[in-house]
């Protein structure tokens, strides 16, 4: 069998470039040959202190796999091969992918299936290869003018997209978004997109603040000042709807705090540890308080919306890797580098 390059995860701080056989299309399957796969804030979890969504102790109940597995969820690539069932796509098309594992596929409120998973961190192949294999419904075909970089951080721009969706965000209003990593940026763009009148930054990384003030947002430093008071004073109260993308148990109540009276904050982090807030905050406030988990129905959005100039790889890429470079040039890069937002890996 012919072979190909794959990253794959054996155990914590032991991610391995190896050798495996090329995957082959089922039925209803599309083989594509990635051209880029960006390094998530969760694959850097799985890699710093997982196994969290990998499964270790026993195989995942969808795709019948346990570690070691390949990495990598956000991707781009073309397709060079089909299924006999397949009927969406041809060989040569350009597609992002979707990489969710749900119980009945891509359907109903799929992102809350009770054994919710991904391709690269569940079984499935992943982005981290050369080549990967995926159900016709987990992908999506990239407009002509989203290139496979672009087409990329379609994954990521969907948990922004989809958090800013599922808030109760109005045209004209305020919001604050409490940490400034690539989901953070990704927020801050998609409230643009909705049509967020002022959005406060709360960054402590130099470099993270002139991203999200190329996307027009008031940065607040934390070290320099008391976040929660000046955007207080710069609302007269409050932003009608926070975001928390930080995890970092702290935040959690100040970014519940930076809501006004009868504000909502959105928590999108996905958390290590448990945080505690003040329910006061919650109740003589009438705040709201609400998570989000992944993205659902949002892929078409997000490219209809890249393809107006939105979620650019301009302001987020800060770095471009080969595979066999990943673990130094990218794990341990976004560790020692704050500079980092997104990082793409290509596997040729």
């Amino acid at each position: 069998m012919a072979k190909m390059k794959a990253a794959r995860w054996h155990n914590r701080k032991d991610v391995r470039v190896e050798e495996l056989e090329i995957p082959q299309p089922k039925a209803n399957q599309i083989k594509i040959e990635v051209k880029y796969c960006g390094i998530c804030g969760s694959d850097l979890h799985e890699y710093l202190g997982g196994p969290i969504f990998i499964p270790v102790d026993k195989p995942h109940p969808y795709t019948g796999e346990k570690a070691p597995l390949v990495m990598g969820h956000e991707f781009s690539g073309e397709v060079v091969e089909v299924g006999p069932e397949i009927t969406k796509f041809k060989v040569g098309d350009r597609v992002t992918v979707e990489p969710i594992h749900a119980k009945d596929g891509l359907k109903g409120k799929y992102n809350l299936d009770s054994n919710l998973n991904f391709i690269g961190l569940a079984g499935g192949g992943g982005g981290f290869s050369e080549y990967v294999v995926v159900n016709e419904d987990q992908a999506h075909k990239l407009p002509d003018n989203v290139d496979f970089e672009q087409g990329a951080l379609t994954e990521p721009a969907a948990v922004g997209l989809y958090a800013v969706r599922q808030s109760r965000i109005q045209a004209g209003d305020t919001a604050a978004v409490f940490g400034c990593g690539p989901i953070g940026l990704l927020v801050i763009d998609a409230l643009r997109a909705a049509g967020a009148s002022r959005i406060f930054a709360v960054e402590l990384s130099p470099e993270r603040q002139a991203k999200a003030k190329e996307l027009g947002a008031i940065v607040v430093d934390p070290s320099k000042e008391d976040a929660v008071e000046s955007i207080r004073r710069q609302t007269g109260g409050g932003v009608n709807v926070s975001f928390e993308v930080t995890g970092v148990p702290v935040v959690l109540q100040q970014s519940l705090e930076a809501a006004e009276k009868g504000g909502e904050l959105v928590v999108v982090s996905i958390w290590e540890q448990p945080a505690t807030i003040h329910p006061n905050e919650i109740v003589i406030q009438e705040k709201t308080m609400k998570g989000v988990i992944a993205y659902r129905d949002v892929f078409p959005k997000v490219l209809e919306l890249m393809g107006k100039g939105y979620f650019s790889k301009d302001i987020l890429v800060t770095k471009r890797i080969k595979l066999e470079d990943i673990v130094e040039e990218g794990f341990n890069a976004l560790v020692k580098e704050k500079s980092q937002v997104k990082i793409l890996v290509s596997p040729k």
